[in-house]
C-alpha cells in the first residue's frame, strides 16, 4: 500500500514550473529570494565546508531573516544526513516516482 503523497506538485498549481525546477532551478523563472535559498542549498549540500557568513550574508540580502535561515539550515542539513544514511545502508530509491520526481 503506497502512503499519501505530499510532494511540490501537490502544492503548486502550475506543473509546467515544477517541471522547469526539476530540470534546473536557475533557468526556472523563479524569484531572487528562492534562487537565493535554492544556491544555499546546493552549496551546503555539495560543499559545507565552503560555506561561511558570506553566505549568510547572502540570504539577508535576498530578504531571509535570521529565523528563516536557521530553520532551513536544518532541513537542508537533516535531509542530507538522512540521505546519506540511506546511501550508506544501500537503501534503493523509491520505485514509484521517476527520475523527475513525478509519481507513477
Amino acid at each position: 500500500m503506497q502512503a499519501h503523497l505530499h510532494d511540490l506538485r501537490s502544492e503548486v498549481e502550475d506543473q509546467e514550473l515544477v517541471d522547469r525546477f526539476a530540470r534546473d532551478w536557475r533557468m526556472a523563472g523563479l524569484d531572487r529570494p528562492t534562487k537565493a535559498l535554492l544556491a544555499y542549498t546546493e552549496k551546503l549540500t555539495e560543499d559545507p565546508g565552503g560555506c561561511g557568513p558570506e553566505d549568510i550574508a547572502a540570504l539577508r540580502t535576498a530578504g531571509w531573516d535570521d529565523r528563516a535561515i536557521h530553520d532551513a539550515t536544518q532541513v537542508i542539513s537533516y535531509f542530507n544526513y538522512i540521505n546519506r544514511i540511506a546511501d550508506g545502508l544501500g537503501v534503493e530509491p523509491e520505485d514509484w516516482i521517476d527520475p523527475e520526481g513525478r509519481v507513477l
